[in-house]
């Protein structure tokens, strides 16, 4: 067990339907390879589905918190949130801080 790791983990969750899980998917996988991975402080990141396609979980995470801070605010992912929310029925990103790792 490690207690040194002192990133930032951030887990959304969006409630979509099954006929928009997949087109949220790949506008997620399309920012994340043209814009967020290439931000200050990104380390790394996972998109996950359930079964029925009413929920997709992202985790990813950072060197800080100020280093996500600055990619919300940055005008491609606010664009890219607007996408988001009109796709989703909610989404709510929540910012951990990693207390142990296995």
């Amino acid at each position: 067990m490690s207690q040194e790791a002192h990133y930032q983990t951030v887990i959304t969750t969006f409630e979509v339907s099954p006929g928009t899980c997949q087109d949220l998917m790949e506008l997620l996988q399309e920012v994340y390879d043209a814009f967020i991975r290439h931000q200050p402080g990104f380390i790394s990141a996972a998109l996950h589905v359930n079964d029925a396609q009413t929920r997709i979980a992202n985790y990813s995470q950072w060197q800080r918190r100020e280093d996500f801070l600055a990619m919300l605010r940055a005008p491609q992912m606010r664009a890219c949130n607007r996408e988001l929310s009109a796709m989703a029925r909610s989404f709510e990103p929540v910012m951990y801080e990693v207390a142990a790792t296995f």
